[in-house]
């Protein structure tokens, strides 16, 4: 297999800047030439060894960031955005949007801003008269979009946040509890935790400094419920600082993103980095023995293994998705180069739509997207009962996964072949930017292709792709 060249221009800008060095400065520490350094900066010349070394020698940098997802990410979105109707005309090349993508992410994330911008006013537009009479109409991205994408693009891991988490956790009393060191953070705090009768699931009144538990819920759920409340009690000013760094536009989001970084220090409490990582490697990533090991669900230990992006001690880069039964994402990561549609739903051939008929059970598939990559996907139902015959079920499904090249870490992949061409089901991202011509479950054309419609003939398609 040829070795693929390493452009990494805007890392190399993103960390030149950080240091505060100028070109010249760089050029020496790194012991290449003014000239050359500005070549590889603009992605006119790969980076060579030498300077890989050089960052990791100099500046201790993790030479494993160069090729974080940051650029596919960015490609598979620019491409989605380009198939909106409104972009009329022909879409510009794959190799156009890399080259974007590679050398002003800044535009190709102001692009895609601005095309979340479009989508939201067209959306309120179309509802226009749910709005007739209201002064706080105001034209800003979604509040939930923007925290998804903020989480998106630091490829789900938070450092500081995993850190301080995992310290909580490493330093609890000998035969303690993770859900015991809580309550005794939270006693610490004069807060009293007590467990009611309610429905709801977690209540705290501030002014009584009272924090009330649902007896009902799962334990695993008590006890990441009394890590979260933790978090928000005695981890204030670092979610803070941290959510000034994202400069979100709106306080709603900001909110939202406080709740879903509490979330994180919960996960990572409940699941330290250290020994989860250790841990997943011994057991093979097996979800249920890691649930039981950290007393987590299958959801919680699947999400947790998609965030094992720590800067040397990386684990394996999975990819993480959750899906209602219309099939839309309610979650969505990927530290892989499979990306996510960002809007609608996930590609029908992908079997975690299968797992609600198949309750209970993991179901395997041997994957491969339209560019040629090959993936081990893992699916299973994680339907939550209401507690109650009279509380409905929340149904959801999730998907895990990585490129095949990881398989064999995984139990799951145990007797598949994984080199057998035809064991690899055609899946894609979005029916709009799949290039696929003979797709049995297409729902729409895609955007970039022109159409013959032969009225005489009918194939798996009402129409051909040219």
């Amino acid at each position: 297999m040829a070795v693929q060249k390493l452009y990494a221009g805007a890392k190399l800008r993103e960390l030149r800047g950080r240091l505060s060095l100028t070109q010249k400065d760089f050029a020496a520490k790194l012991g290449v030439s003014l000239p050359y350094l500005n070549q590889m900066e603009n992605n006119n010349r790969p980076v060579s060894t030498a300077v890989v070394l050089g960052l990791a020698q100099e500046f201790g940098f993790d030479v494993t960031e160069l090729q974080a997802g940051d650029e596919a990410r960015l490609v598979s979105d620019m491409r989605e955005a380009m198939a909106d109707p409104v972009l009329a005309g022909p879409a510009p090349a794959l190799a156009d949007l890399r080259l974007v993508a590679a050398n002003a992410p800044a535009i190709a994330r102001a692009f895609l801003d601005l095309h979340s911008a479009y989508r939201q006013t067209h959306e309120r537009l179309a509802s226009l008269d749910e709005a007739l009479g209201r002064e706080d109409v105001r034209l800003q991205p979604s509040p939930w979009e923007e925290v998804r994408d903020f989480f998106h693009y630091c490829d789900n891991y938070i450092d500081p946040v995993d850190r301080s988490a995992e310290r909580f956790a490493v330093q609890r009393q000998p035969d303690e509890t993770i859900a015991q060191a809580a309550m005794r953070a939270l006693s610490a705090h004069n807060i009293t935790v007590t467990f009611t009768n309610s429905k709801t699931l977690r209540h705290y009144d501030p002014a009584s400094r009272t924090l009330s538990m649902s007896r009902d819920s799962h334990p695993a759920t008590q006890c990441f419920q009394l890590l979260l409340q933790l978090a928000l009690i005695t981890q204030s000013d670092l979610l803070d600082a941290t959510l000034d760094l994202a400069r979100f536009q709106s306080p709603e989001a900001r909110s939202i993103a406080k709740v879903g970084l509490a979330n994180y220090f919960a996960g990572a409490a409940l699941m330290p980095y250290g020994a989860f990582l250790e841990a997943a490697q011994s057991d093979r990533h097996d979800l249920e023995l890691l649930a039981t090991r950290f007393g987590a669900s299958i959801e919680q230990v699947a999400h947790r293994l998609s965030t094992l992006q720590r800067p040397g001690a990386k684990g394996i880069p999975f990819f993480f998705v959750r899906v209602d039964q219309a099939g839309t994402i309610t979650k969505r990561h990927s530290a892989t180069t499979l990306q996510f549609a960002r809007f609608g739903g996930a590609c029908p051939l992908w079997n975690v739509h299968q797992a609600f008929a198949n309750p209970g059970q993991f179901l395997r598939q041997l994957a491969e997207t339209p560019d040629g990559a090959q993936y081990f996907c893992l699916a299973r139902d994680v339907s939550k009962s209401g507690g109650a015959y009279n509380v409905p079920t929340r149904r959801y499904a999730i998907g895990l996964g990585c490129e095949v090249k990881h398989a064999p870490a995984l139990v799951y992949a145990d007797h598949m072949d994984l080199g057998a061409p035809s064991a690899y089901a055609p899946i894609g991202i979005s029916c709009r930017i799949c290039e696929r011509r003979d797709c049995h479950q297409r729902s729409v054309p895609p955007l970039e292709r022109q159409l013959s419609v032969d009225p005489n003939t009918r194939g798996v398609l009402p129409y051909q792709l040219d």
